[in-house]
């Protein structure tokens, strides 16, 4: 089908549009549009088995056998309806319109029927008969040619070709599939609302999928070749669409099975829509949460990808989540960590890499990963947090093969810089134990008008080119001798780790005795409770404004102050301390203070620093740290193993500040010119 078909078709079903304004917001338009073009091209797929159908539900209707896999067979396809009803029969009886789309619907298999309920197709039906429009919109799509062969239009027969006697094609289920997305696309701009949360740009996917299955090319033109591709964020579908393209385009012979999940019930519809008229098997389509509800649980595939939302806190799902992680660990899905509550995008990985499939012993099987991620999954959260260790076990398990970072501005419902992470079970021998960083972000055109955030797109020739670089990158790991772009960098996965290593140095102390700290005697629990806190601050008044530099020697003059006032000093370890942080006074000066004879750390100078694994943390701390605080030790029991992946920082490039004396020429002639207009106004 060519463009100018595919756009005939688009616009056919957008001209309901017309119909529907004033009635229903452009927002929602997509919800008369989509199910009724989903149902117009489930009944042109039909038609040629409808007689046979009905004939077969005939015969079956009085036998108590399971009619549903003998209707299947006898329609062709993973789907039927046995109605006597079509939606041109239906707009020529406005009257009865609604009670017979009901009942047309409701004459589908189940599979069919649940993807219209997911568009509240009966609610929607209900809208339009009440506004009088039911008859129109079904009448406009009855019109619609979608079937998949062409038809003699007086007697409806499928033409054959005269050379080869096959079907002449109409209307392919990919090319449907074509047309399907566009209808989406201008929903997307239509409304300003999030479109983007199902709505994935297409150069973005087909970047993606480039990366992802790409360096497979050779082994996907194999005859025979059969592949397994799954998303468990999939939308509506966007992904497994370009991913199923990608690899037939490559080889139109290989078998091509897509598996999808998805949350929101008209993304879910939407996509399972799409499968069905692409023909591909809806119920590989599940609904409902990944994480909850795994509706592919224990199944593994070639090939996984997603864009799951940025951000998007897991609170709903919290108990089954932490559920799993404490009682199957490594057996299950989490066992790496969990990330913090307001971002769920690393527990999406590890569902992902649960679902891989394992490297046999002779180095067959494996799988592919590509996730799109912001920024925070490369370094949120500290040494030994959740994102830390499930960042360590991923690398430790050698399963990060390259992070692309990719133009900010490429998304619908967000302008942020986003990361494709693309990940493998089974490395080149000489890519192993590395890790390749991709700096894409100058790969942009700016788009002439924006939709949504979305103001960059990023070429069909900048895809061809990200997409030669990250396989010359992958060359670069399996051969240091091979050239290396400046915007390809490759690292040990150790390089990503670090020690958290915690500075002390010691308390010193003065010790004076003030008005004010005289009040906080009074005020302290601990002294309260050992003692008569007024009492106490009473017979130390007399030493107000006196110094010491000792501990010992203040202790003896408060001792002896107290003991002429008749207040005993108690022996408890809590008075001591508190006395000790009362009347002592921080001071650069002043006296270390021992515990169990050895430097007592002070809180307020404690300091931490990252230290990369391969160095030794003790040369580390002579030389960046003893040549400024000769006193400074490394508490050893408090160090951390951390992992992050600190992107821009590896690509940074200095830029030096423009002399003084060129911004003051600019800034002049700017006031030169300035001047100028004013002149030019004032006369």
């Amino acid at each position: 089908m060519n463009s100018s078909k595919h756009t005939e078709l688009a616009n056919h079903a957008w001209s309901v549009a017309d119909l529907l304004r004033g009635d229903y917001k452009p927002s929602d338009y997509g919800k008369v549009i989509l199910p009724f073009i989903v149902l117009r091209r489930l009944e042109c797929v039909l038609e040629s088995t409808r007689d046979r159908v009905r004939a077969e539900h005939d015969r079956l209707k009085d036998q108590n056998v399971d009619s549903a896999r003998f209707l299947r067979r006898a329609s062709g396809h993973s789907f039927y309806n046995v109605s006597g009803y079509t939606l041109k029969s239906i707009a020529n009886d406005s009257a009865q319109a609604a009670k017979h789309l009901i009942a047309y619907v409701g004459a589908f298999s189940e599979n069919a029927q649940e993807v219209m309920e997911r568009y509240e197709f009966s609610q929607q039906v209900r809208r339009l008969d009440s506004a009088g429009l039911l008859y129109r919109v079904v009448g406009r799509f009855a019109d619609l040619d979608l079937h998949p062969y062409q038809r003699d239009k007086k007697t409806g027969e499928v033409i054959l070709d005269k050379k080869t006697g096959k079907p002449i094609p109409n209307v392919s289920n990919h090319q449907m599939g074509y047309v399907f997305e566009e209808l989406i696309r201008r929903f997307a701009e239509q409304s300003n609302g999030p479109a983007g949360d199902h709505f994935t740009p297409r150069e973005v996917i087909e970047l993606m999928v480039n990366l992802l299955i790409a360096p497979d090319d050779d082994a996907l033109s194999i005859p025979g070749t059969s592949r397994t591709v799954m998303d468990p964020a999939c939308g509506t579908g966007g992904m497994l669409s370009a991913a199923e393209e990608h690899i037939t385009k490559h080889n139109p012979s290989a078998t091509v099975t897509v598996f999808g999940q998805e949350l929101n019930p008209e993304s879910w519809a939407i996509c399972r829509s799409d499968m069905m008229i692409k023909g591909q098997d809806p119920e590989n389509i599940k609904f409902g949460n990944s994480f909850s509800d795994d509706g592919h649980r224990g199944e593994h595939f070639d090939y996984l990808l997603a864009n799951p939302p940025f951000g998007v806190e897991w609170k709903k799902v919290k108990d089954e989540i932490e559920t799993e992680y404490e009682t199957l660990g490594e057996s299950g899905r989490f066992g790496a960590g969990l990330p913090r509550i307001n971002d769920g995008s690393l527990l999406f990985l590890q569902h992902m890499i649960s679902k891989m499939k394992p490297v046999t012993a002779d180095g067959k099987g494996g799988s592919r990963v590509a996730i799109v991620f912001n920024g925070s999954p490369l370094f949120t959260g500290a040494a030994e947090s959740g994102e830390s260790r499930i960042r360590q076990w991923i690398l430790e398990e050698d399963l990060l093969e390259g992070i692309v970072a990719l133009p900010d501005q490429l998304f619908y419902n967000t302008g942020i810089s986003t990361y494709f992470w693309i990940l493998t079970n089974r490395k080149a021998k000489g890519h192993r134990g590395k890790v390749v960083l991709l700096d894409a972000r100058d790969q942009f055109a700016k788009m002439r008008k924006s939709l949504g955030d979305k103001r960059k797109l990023v070429t069909p020739d900048q895809i061809k080119q990200i997409t030669r670089l990250y396989a010359e990158a992958l060359d670069a790991a399996k051969d240091p001798e091979h050239p290396q772009h400046s915007k390809v960098k490759v690292f040990a996965n150790e390089d990503f780790g670090y020690r958290r290593i915690t500075v002390e140095r010691p308390l010193k102390l003065r010790f004076e005795v003030t008005e004010e700290t005289l009040t906080a005697l009074t005020t302290s629990k601990p002294i309260q409770k050992a003692s008569d806190a007024d009492a106490l601050a009473t017979a130390l008044k007399p030493l107000i404004g006196q110094v010491w530099t000792t501990k010992r020697a203040a202790w003896d003059a408060l001792r002896k102050a107290m003991a002429e006032a008749g207040v005993l000093w108690p022996s408890g370890i809590p008075f001591q301390k508190a006395m000790r942080d009362i009347i002592g006074v921080r001071d650069p000066e002043g006296e270390v203070q021992l515990v169990k004879g050895s430097p007592e750390p002070d809180p307020e100078l404690r300091d931490y620093e990252n230290v990369p694994l391969d160095e030794d943390v003790e040369e580390y701390l002579r030389r960046e740290v003893l040549l400024h605080v000769p006193d400074a030790w490394i508490d050893h029991e408090k160090t951390k193993i951390g992992y992050e992946i600190p992107f821009t920082r590896h690509f940074y490039v200095y830029k030096p500040q423009r002399p003084l004396a060129e911004i003051d020429a600019e800034l002049k002639a700017l006031e030169a010119e300035i001047q100028a207009l004013l002149s030019e106004v004032t006369e």
